[in-house]
């Protein structure tokens, strides 16, 4: 049996799954009214990244202006409609991620990448500060041709800032947007409902200029 959570699975080795969704709350828990899923206002995108724990990861989002509604979940894996138990084995190949769905006449792609680059250390691989496994590695999951130049560009951009201050190679997936699968309930807007609950998200200190 596959147990090396430190290794993507192949999706041989991926745990089967289900076939029955998350079920989730109808609306975001701070931005009341406001979706958790589609369909979403007419105009607005969703974008999709993976930067760690994603309770801390959704926070760094919702806070921003433009940003109508944000989500916890899993992606970029092989088992359908995981659970958060079955994602933290390291058997399913997903992600912790958030999806982001913005207003792009008030905050733009480049804004939330900026974000991204600058809310974690993207040099860890498989880990995330003391969170380690396959479900903390750093990930774009892009929708579009200019989404997935734009991820390249600030990447490089920003592997240049961190050599200048002695930080490794990045390690940031850039992916075609996976399905993504709804986190459980109690996993949305985590840390609005508990202010003081665990958060191991944290910056390099290093920005993108």
């Amino acid at each position: 049996m596959f147990n090396d959570k430190s290794v993507l699975p192949t999706k041989k080795q991926a745990l089967s799954g289900r076939d029955e969704a998350m079920r989730v709350p109808s609306s975001h828990h701070l931005h009341r009214g406001h979706s958790l899923q589609a369909p979403f206002p007419e105009g607005y995108i969703t974008a999709v990244f993976g930067l760690g724990c994603f309770w801390g990861a959704e926070r760094k989002f919702w806070q921003l202006d433009g940003v109508y509604s944000t989500a916890v979940g899993y992606a970029a894996g092989f088992t359908p409609n995981p659970t958060y138990e079955e994602v933290c084995s390291g058997k399913t190949g997903h992600n912790e991620v958030v999806l982001v769905v913005y207003d792009p006449a008030v905050i733009s792609y480049a804004d939330l990448l900026k974000i991204f680059w600058e809310s974690h250390n993207p040099t860890q691989g498989m880990q995330q500060g003391n969170d380690t496994g396959t479900q903390y590695r750093s990930g774009i999951y892009y929708a579009t041709d200019d989404e997935a130049k734009l991820a390249q560009q600030t990447r490089d951009a920003f592997q240049r800032q961190l050599e200048a201050t002695s930080y490794g190679a990045i390690t940031t997936e850039i992916l075609a947007a996976p399905k993504f699968y709804y986190a459980e309930h109690y996993h949305q807007q985590y840390l609005a409902k508990n202010p003081g609950g665990y958060c191991g998200l944290g910056g390099t200190g290093v920005t993108l200029d």
